[in-house]
């Protein structure tokens, strides 16, 4: 919050020549936050219960500066010189203070104060590239995260209401004695907001419009920071839901829809950005899965973080590839770039199939995690889905890393030195997916 208030004040009174002082302070700023909450020891709750210092929040508050503090380097090349240079960090800050507020959220209030603080800068966000397929993608995100937005407050009427109190300690003790009906009512609301912060369905539709309408820093923004607390706090809420309310099936359908329409859709698209964005659809199915069985199986938990991990980190990759070639958004303008550009193309290729679940990459040491866990819970018909889902997401990564490796149809320029810095990103990013695989497949 600090770092986001200086940014904003230092902006209004830098010239535009030195903005990029606001921006290489607000990286500082998160990095400094992810190292606070690494060291941070403390008592597990904290401002009366309402917060939670557990395992999930302190990877959230790690992984999301850090995702942040990338996210801004990603598109430093777009934002240099920019009149929003410092109002972009800015929000990005905010945006991230929200999803850690809604990740360790232990109370209903919370998670609408978390909810509305994560969602607000992504309207400004989404448009500040002032083109009209943006302008088109911030409507639409508006429109939808009002509803939702409203919807969610409806549930968390209706649950405090037939719970008399808002944390989640006192509605573990009341939801069970109350109609089974106003609990559903209250949960399902709930989760229709929190399905729109994730991107999930039925919240989904404002995603693959805003990844390809918004700039590449803020399009990889969207599309891994708000899920990372939404499944978090919906996590938690599954937890506390009484048996009267069949939570787990609910969930699991989602994701089963999620990951079913988000891959499909992705088959034929052209705009990577925009391929990306209905990607990460059918990823946050995957995610989805151990939040169905988090409340029966033990494994479930950590399964859920490591994913959230391992996929920040492959789909920021891509990102950064597709930022170090700004004029190859389209997919079918890759044509060629493993020639040209070997080390950005192979950046792309162990995304891609990462993203998959191809071995030994990182995400399919987390699809084996909540799979697992997903089939101990007692959800077997989730895991054979999730597996013949994976198995033909292979078709729209392969059309993307096939393009890449075909003759060009004509000779095109060479990274410039304005793009170094980007390529070096983009290799940092192949070297973590990779360092990151081999371990944690080896502790598997």
């Amino acid at each position: 919050m600090g770092g986001a208030i200086a940014a904003l004040l230092g902006g209004s009174f830098l010239p535009r020549r030195r903005q990029a002082f606001v921006t290489w302070s607000a990286i500082v700023v998160a990095c400094v936050s992810a190292v606070t909450a690494a060291l941070r020891i403390g008592p597990p709750t904290v401002f009366s219960d309402s917060y939670a210092l557990d395992d999930a929040t302190t990877t959230i508050r790690i992984l999301v500066p850090v995702a942040t503090a990338i996210v801004m380097l990603i598109g430093r090349q777009s934002s240099r010189g920019s009149a929003r240079e410092s109002e972009t960090a800015s929000l990005l800050l905010l945006a991230a203070l929200g999803t850690v507020v809604l990740t360790g959220a232990n109370d209903l209030l919370i998670v609408a104060t978390g909810f509305l603080l994560a969602t607000v800068p992504l309207y400004a966000l989404i448009g500040l590239s002032r083109s009209s397929t943006a302008a088109e993608a911030t409507m639409k995100t508006y429109l939808l995260g009002a509803i939702f937005g409203v919807v969610m407050l409806f549930g968390i009427a209706v649950l405090v209401g037939v719970a008399g109190g808002s944390t989640y300690p006192e509605l573990q003790r009341a939801l069970p004695h109350v109609p089974a009906a106003a609990a559903a009512l209250g949960f399902i609301g709930l989760l229709a907001g929190l399905l729109f912060k994730a991107g999930a369905v039925p919240g989904h539709f404002w995603v693959p419009d805003a990844a390809e309408g918004a700039g590449i820093g803020i399009a990889a923004f969207i599309t891994t920071v708000p899920k990372l607390g939404a499944l978090i706090a919906l996590a938690r809420l599954v937890v506390v839901m009484p048996d009267t309310v069949d939570a787990p099936l609910l969930v699991g359908v989602l994701a089963a829809a999620s990951m079913i329409l988000g891959t499909l859709a992705a088959f034929w698209q052209r705009n990577a950005p925009r391929l990306l964005g209905w990607s990460t659809v059918g990823q946050v199915g995957f995610m989805l899965m151990p939040v169905a069985v988090i409340g029966v199986e033990p494994s479930a938990r950590p399964a859920l973080l490591t994913y959230l991990v391992v996929y920040a980190v492959t789909n920021l990759a891509l990102f950064a590839a597709i930022a170090a070639l700004p004029d190859r958004t389209m997919v079918r303008s890759w044509r060629g770039a493993a020639r040209e550009h070997p080390v950005i193309t192979g950046v792309v290729l162990v995304g891609l199939l990462s993203l998959v679940g191809t071995p030994p990459t990182a995400v399919f040491v987390g699809k084996l995690a909540v799979f697992t866990a997903a089939w101990e819970g007692g959800m077997s018909w989730l895991v054979v889905i999730a597996a013949a889902v994976s198995v033909a997401s292979l078709f729209y990564a392969l059309r993307w890393v096939s393009t890449a490796f075909q003759r060009p149809a004509a000779p095109r320029s060479r990274t410039s030195a304005v793009q170094l810095q980007a390529v070096t990103a983009v290799t940092l990013g192949a070297l973590i997916i990779v360092a990151f695989s081999v371990p944690a497949l080896v502790q598997w």
